[in-house]
């Protein structure tokens, strides 16, 4: 007798650059309405937003994101989940090299990824840093652009890349 059991797993993957930016404030935009397929199911789509707010809770620990104090980094993966809702993950929070007031150091090490729930369609990816001078940085309620605060040029992804780009 045949065994039905299929071990292959279905993919995920984000069919259309959503065009994320940084908004105003803590804010997200985009401007093209997502296309995603999560473990070989198709998404609700997610209409193009503007100036929407970003998520406050980690959608990897469902607890509210850790604050980045002065001379650190983390990347913040932006995604939807299979029902059309926007939702955010926070990588390991690394320390970087001591800036110079409210200019951000360099990387002492890579920033790395989240780890990311099974519901989850990666759109675009940054990576946030801190100056010496910075307050704590929040994701979801501080603002992309605080003195002293470098988030990097959002990289809209189909899937995510081996690691995140530093430079």
């Amino acid at each position: 007798m045949a065994d039905n059991l299929n071990f292959n797993s279905g993919i995920t993957i984000n069919l259309v650059s959503a065009a994320a930016v940084a908004g105003t404030t803590s804010t997200y935009t985009t401007t093209v309405t997502t296309v995603c397929v999560i473990n070989g199911k198709y998404a609700t789509t997610l209409a193009a937003q503007t100036n929407t707010a970003t998520p406050t809770t980690d959608a990897t620990t469902a607890a509210a994101f850790v604050a980045l104090a002065p001379n650190q980094c983390c990347t913040l993966v932006l995604g939807q989940n299979l029902a059309g809702a926007i939702k955010m993950s926070q990588g390991p929070i690394i320390a970087t090299n001591t800036g110079v007031t409210t200019t951000v150091g360099g990387f002492l090490r890579d920033p790395q990824f989240p780890s990311l729930p099974d519901d989850f369609c990666p759109l675009a990816y940054t990576v946030v840093r801190t100056a010496p001078s910075a307050a704590a940085w929040t994701p979801g309620t501080s603002n992309w652009t605080a003195s002293g605060v470098s988030a990097s040029t959002f990289q809209n992804v189909a899937q995510l890349p081996n690691r995140p780009q530093s430079s």
